[in-house]
């Protein structure tokens, strides 16, 4: 049986020690959510996710979901954990209190986010999809809709999915043929057909409400045509509870990899009655506001499985005997040395941990530039903190689910072939891992957002929001003697990073497939830089602590020892990379499609 034990310790260093959770409590709206009490909700998340959740994921996979007559069962347990996991508020952590949310910080919800998807990332589906949904609604619903239904979206009765893959589109989506057919009621009729509907139909809530993008009878061609839609599962009586069952239904569900215990559906509108959401041919601005909460909701998801894959291999590293220590015996009262002795095991580890503290501290540091983009009363501050949060949602969802892959393949590697079976449970963790680099947009798809996008919009500027406080964090420190091992080496991937974006801006103005060729390795540079800025102000702030002797300084020890294994052994990846997007497009383009 695999374990997990949350990191509410290195969740502690981040919000007390290197950002400072104080400042979410000056934000209007969020005067109440002070450390201490953001410390007790993330203590009790904790324990849900240890002890309801985790237990589940083992029989969750190897049971899976079902579909008889069109309905469909979650595995044993899950129905029971989600009435638990809504009846404690946790649907609506971070929602508007005047839908009956608890309102706290967005940076809240990010952490408890990772604890559910290491626990159980099937389970996490369901509320996660639901969460996005809310954050549609509530950014384009008309009053009406919005009092009707995001209610029930909050307190978890009701759940939501997002409708946008079709069998023959997919990150196309100008190609979709779902169409809606205005009704003498207000209300629209839905026809068409999606597939992997993430919660599409399932047994955990009484209704499911479908955020659907289709068209209308005098859409235009492509994505400039599209509207969004919401149909629910079952219709609303006048009292707004569920009445007559709408034309949805589960046509199947998919026999998939991973994530076994989330029903993948492919579901079927037929006539069915939805209502507009924002705008006539609109949709696609709406839904971007779905696909970008869910984009940084999957990025959670290969840190979180990161850190259970880590977690396990930590432990069995340290029980499994085999061998002797090349540089001499370390436990001569035993049969073998643990494997934890042996420099690649040690490499495999700490290239997960280093990987898994470095993106926790980023996902808070965007987490609380989320908040300040909400509610922060400077328009300028919030201009600048949406800049941010715009510019690294493509670079953390790429790179936190390629590296979270890898590193949950890593883990399996320690455990050698016991991890290759079932029984350790490593396996199901790759296999869970996998889908995360290719829905919510394919990682190739958000390299392109980051260069053809984010990289040039407003002439630069959101890329200033990151480049400046990096370029001032190095020259503040620079000369700080220990910060040695971490400066340096920050400052020269960062010029490396500068001058791939200038080569990339200037290539590609002349032949868009230079920048389109450079943007997996320019995203994965920018990454390793973003981490790497990380553990510098990590590394500062650890050694000012032991400096003054507050703090355990096991732990703040182990974070320094962690923070030059990633300045030594994986920030010089920069240089490989770097040295990539010299190459340009000619090695990719030069060959002929038949070729191939």
């Amino acid at each position: 049986m695999p374990i997990y034990k949350a990191p509410l310790d290195d969740v502690r260093f981040l919000l007390t020690d290197l950002f400072d959770a104080g400042d979410l409590a000056t934000l209007p709206g969020h005067e109440e959510h002070t450390p201490d009490l953001i410390d007790a909700v993330l203590t009790e998340g904790a324990r849900l996710c240890e002890e309801l959740l985790h237990p589940l994921n083992r029989s969750g996979d190897e049971e899976g979901c079902h579909l008889a007559n069109g309905v469909v069962t979650t595995p044993g347990g899950f129905r029971e954990a989600y009435a638990a996991y809504r009846e404690g508020g946790w649907t609506g952590l971070s929602a508007d209190p005047a839908y009956g949310g608890q309102g706290l910080p967005h940076t809240v919800q990010f952490i408890l986010e990772e604890f559910v998807c290491a626990a159980n990332l099937s389970f996490g589906m369901y509320p996660g999809l639901s969460h996005g949904a809310y954050a549609a609604l509530h950014r384009w619903g008309s009053p009406a809709l919005k009092d009707l239904y995001l209610p029930k979206i909050v307190d978890g009765t009701w759940s939501g999915t997002m409708c946008l893959t079709e069998p023959h589109c997919g990150t196309d989506l100008g190609l979709l043929r779902t169409r809606a057919v205005p009704q003498d009621d207000g209300s629209y009729a839905i026809t068409g057909t999606k597939i992997f509907i993430s919660a599409g139909e399932h047994d955990l809530t009484e209704n499911i409400l479908h955020l659907v993008l289709a068209r209308l009878p005098d859409a235009p061609a492509g994505v400039k045509g599209i509207s969004l839609f919401l149909v629910p599962k079952v219709l609303p009586d006048a009292d707004g509870r569920p009445g007559a069952r709408n034309g949805v239904t589960c046509g199947a569900i998919e026999h998939k990899m991973g994530i076994k215990a989330s029903s993948t559906c492919v579901m079927n509108f037929d006539d069915a009655t939805g209502w507009l959401i924002g705008e006539p041919h609109k949709g696609m601005r709406a839904m971007f506001t779905m696909m970008n909460s869910a984009r940084l909701g999957v990025a959670i998801q290969g840190l979180g499985l990161a850190e259970a894959s880590y977690q396990n291999a930590v432990a069995y590293a340290r029980d499994r005997l085999q061998g002797r220590s090349v540089s001499g015996t370390k436990a001569p009262e035993k049969a073998a040395d643990p494997i934890i002795v042996h420099p690649d095991v040690r490499r495999n580890l700490l290239t997960m941990r280093a990987f898994i503290e470095g993106a926790r501290a980023l996902s808070v540091w965007v987490g609380m530039a989320i908040d300040r983009a909400e509610r922060h009363p400077d328009p300028e501050a919030r201009q600048e903190a949406d800049d941010l949060v715009a510019l690294l949602t493509p670079v953390v969802k790429a790179y936190f689910t390629d590296a979270g892959f890898e590193a949950t393949n890593l883990g399996l590697q320690v455990f050698g072939g016991h991890g290759y079976i079932r029984e350790h449970g490593m396996e199901q963790y790759v296999r869970d891992a996998r889908i995360a680099q290719i829905y919510e947009g394919a990682n190739g798809i958000q390299a392109l957002d980051l260069v053809g996008r984010k990289m040039p919009q407003h002439m630069g500027r959101l890329l200033r929001r990151f480049f400046h406080p990096v370029a001032a964090f190095i020259a503040e420190t620079m000369d700080d003697d220990a910060l040695a091992a971490f400066v340096p080496p920050l400052a020269k991937a960062f010029a490396k990073l500068q001058q791939a974006t200038a080569l990339i801006a200037q290539k590609g103005q002349k032949n868009p497939d230079e920048a389109a060729a450079a943007a997996s390795d320019y995203l994965r540079l920018f990454a390793l830089v973003a981490l790497g800025f990380m553990w510098a102000r990590m590394a500062r702030t650890a050694h000012a602590r032991l400096a003054a002797g507050e703090g355990d300084a096991a732990f703040l020890t182990m974070k320094l020892r962690t923070g030059r294994f990633y300045m030594a052994k994986l920030l010089p990846q920069t240089d490989a990379l770097f040295r990539t997007i010299l190459a340009g497009a000619e090695p990719l383009m030069d060959v002929e499609a038949d070729a191939f």
